[in-house]
Formats: C-alpha cells, sequence, structure tokens
C-alpha cells in the first residue's frame, strides 16, 4: 500500500521531522518534508497550479492510497505549514483514504488542539480519519533521534492499529 507521511513543521530541526522520520521508516512511507518544500501561500489562483512544489506535492498525495499527518502545536493549533499544504489538496485527494493524525507537543499537556484542528480540517477533506491518534510529548525523546522504550511501544501500537485501516482499505 502506497502511504505518505505528512511532516507538517517548517523547521529543519526539531521532534516532528524526528518523528515523522521514524513513523516512515516503521510504515515503509514515502515522506513529504514541508520543511524541505517551499510552498507559496495558497491563494487559489491558477498560477500556482504550475509551480514545481505545488505539482510535487500533488503527485505524492494523488499516489497515496493512506495518510499520516503529523504536526507541531503552535498556539493551541496546528501548523500554518501543514494547513498551508493541504490548502493546495482537494477532497478527491482524501476521500476514503485511512488518515492518521500525531502531534508533537513542546511540553505539558499540548498536542489535543492541534489533533482536534487536523481532524476538522481532515473532515472538511473527506478522509478517513482513524480514531487512534498519539501525542509525542518532550518525554517521548532520549535524545536527537530516538524515543524511550515506553514510546516506541505506544506509537507501535498505534501504527499496527492504523495498519489494520489499512488491510480493510485494500
Amino acid at each position: 500500500m502506497n502511504i505518505v507521511v505528512i511532516s507538517g513543521t517548517p523547521r529543519r530541526t526539531g521532534r516532528t521531522r524526528i518523528a515523522a522520520r521514524l513513523v516512515a521508516e516503521q510504515l515503509g512511507a514515502d515522506l513529504i518534508d514541508l520543511s524541505e518544500l517551499h510552498l507559496p501561500l495558497f491563494n487559489g489562483e491558477k498560477e500556482q497550479d504550475e509551480l514545481p512544489e505545488v505539482q510535487h506535492l500533488r503527485q505524492k498525495a494523488e499516489w497515496a492510497e493512506a495518510f499520516v499527518w503529523l504536526s507541531p502545536e503552535y498556539h493551541n493549533g496546528m501548523s500554518a505549514s501543514l494547513k498551508n499544504a493541504l490548502e493546495f489538496l482537494n477532497g478527491d485527494t482524501f476521500r476514503h483514504k485511512p488518515t492518521l493524525l500525531l502531534a508533537v507537543a513542546g511540553g505539558g499537556k499540548g498536542g489535543i488542539n492541534a489533533l482536534n484542528q487536523m481532524r476538522t480540517v481532515a473532515r472538511g477533506l473527506y478522509a478517513l480519519v482513524i480514531p487512534e491518534q498519539f501525542v509525542f510529548d518532550p518525554e517521548c525523546f532520549i535524545d536527537s533521534g530516538r524515543l524511550t522504550e515506553e514510546s516506541y511501544e505506544q506509537i507501535s501500537g498505534t501504527l499496527s492499529e492504523f495498519n489494520r485501516y489499512l488491510f480493510v482499505k485494500s
């Protein structure tokens, strides 16, 4: 199954990118890294359709049969980078495709608001958002590029649940 993981952080370093790469690796998925894909601010004008970055995003997304969206939580919401990227896509891209939502929190009880916003946007794009979700708290990471054993087990369980929806879809 062709799975696309969208790393919704504009930062070139940080925990969201680490988590996105880990998830993509675990699922054997293709990664769209928004810190590397320099999309313009969506304005709805047809000229943007011709931009190589927009064509690249659309091509990868249309190819996908399932998605994982990751976003850091910024000011109680999903990242503007992820929302902007999703604006370039449409309901046909996501319709009936299993979609897993993951957030990366800066601290405390963060992440849930980003998940809720992603869920609302996904509903508007007709994505089949699975009920399982996960927040990577700062305590999930022990150093750059690694998760604690407990967090690794938790995200592995979430990915196993996601896989159940992939087999239903196939």
